[in-house]
């Protein structure tokens, strides 16, 4: 019963802020994202639901945050056109990208080493999280047998951190990047890339998603997404001989809905990309009821909070700078940098709250090539660190 309560509110809750969003102008500046993180973090530390202490909660967050997620991002790319993807651009910032969480995971190390010698294990962990996911970082303690406190506290603190910087990229840092770097690769796109950007801008407001002239095709895009999900976890399975091996199943669901896309009646399912946001919704909402602020050892764990947002902040700062010399536009810098910071399951969610889905391509593929090459990194750092 209670599982089936929780069901409800995550399914439902998202169309209530959406409401709230287009009835109140001061709801709507601040956007539904950040709304719905708010109230995840409220509801799950004022203990308005026991999140996070009842076994069945936390395996139906664990299974929404996966399901939606992996259902939203073919039904998002079967809008996108890929014959447009600034590759160039693409590769440069992925570079940038990837330099910049190393320069700053090396020098970080030094500044809060102080002789703590488990500081070694968090910037191999740190390297590996933050230029590919998760699965880097479980596979980096495994890899280099990282005792479980440490690699507990980084995972933690993580999610903590990587939070505060999602929430400041959707307030002001967007804004902020876009007024510091240039535009001019987004205003030299083509006509058809504009016009996606401005229809993204008017009319993405998640009406009719369900109604007579959409129903069809709607719920074709989600029968089509779930067959790639599907399709991807057999991959995965026949590779790694397990359905959840993340970077297999990014990398099998990114190729088949690109594929997918350049057919024309899937790019036709107008409100496919509708639809695959409201699914990035519930998992926001989701993923922000996970986060127990009150279970965290604060005191006993400064060095470590401090190496980490050294490390996010750092990195995000110095691409900025890199972006500015070698010119990268402000959207493919923030995009890439939360690609590999948060992980290619995010992109959706900032190039929504950018109003470009234009950029979501460049992200997930960067973050695809990160989870490819984090694990390396991780263990070369630890290798060269004294």
């Amino acid at each position: 019963m209670i599982q089936a309560l929780f069901l409800i509110f995550y399914l439902l809750f998202p169309a209530l802020v959406i409401y709230g969003c287009k009835r109140s102008k001061a709801l709507n500046k601040v956007g539904e994202i950040l709304l719905l993180y708010g109230v995840g973090i409220l509801v799950a530390n004022l203990f308005i639901f026991p999140l996070g202490l009842n076994e069945v909660i936390a395996g139906l967050q664990d299974t929404l945050t996966s399901v939606t997620i992996l259902l939203a991002i073919p039904m998002i790319l079967f809008g996108c056109d890929f014959r447009h993807w600034p590759l160039k651009s693409a590769v440069a910032a992925l570079i940038i990208g990837v330099v910049s969480v190393m320069a700053t995971d090396i020098g970080g190390y030094f500044i809060f080493n102080q002789g703590n010698g488990y500081m070694k294990d968090v910037a191999s962990l740190l390297v590996g999280v933050y230029t590919g996911g998760t699965p880097n970082l479980a596979s980096i303690k495994m890899a280099l047998g990282i005792d479980e406190t440490t690699y507990v506290l980084v995972n933690t603190f993580d999610m903590l951190i990587s939070f505060v910087y999602l929430v400041f990229l959707m307030s002001v840092g967007i804004k902020l990047f876009r007024k510091l770097l240039s535009k001019k690769k987004v205003q030299n796109e083509s006509a058809e890339n504009v016009e996606l950007n401005s229809i993204s801008d008017a009319t993405h407001t998640y009406e009719g998603i369900f109604t007579r002239q959409h129903f069809g095709k709607t719920m074709a895009a989600f029968g089509l997404s779930l067959l790639i999900v599907g399709a991807s976890m057999g991959i995965s399975f026949l590779i790694a001989h397990k359905i959840d091996n993340m970077l297999i199943l990014i990398l099998s669901l990114t190729t088949f809905s690109i594929l997918a896309s350049f057919i024309p009646g899937v790019r036709k399912m107008e409100k496919s990309y509708d639809a695959g946001m409201y699914l990035v919704l519930v998992f926001s909402l989701v993923v922000a009821s996970m986060v127990d602020v009150t279970a965290i050892d604060y005191r006993a764990s400064l060095s470590i909070i401090a190496y980490i947002a050294f490390v996010i902040f750092g990195s995000l700062f110095l691409s900025v700078l890199l972006a500015k010399i070698f010119k990268i536009d402000s959207d493919t810098m923030v995009i890439s940098s939360v690609a590999l910071i948060n992980s290619p399951l995010f992109v959706p969610m900032i190039a929504e709250s950018m109003k470009n889905r234009k950029v979501i391509i460049t992200g997930i593929t960067v973050g695809v090539v990160g989870y490819a090459i984090g694990n390396y990194l991780g263990i070369l750092v630890h290798g060269i660190l004294p």
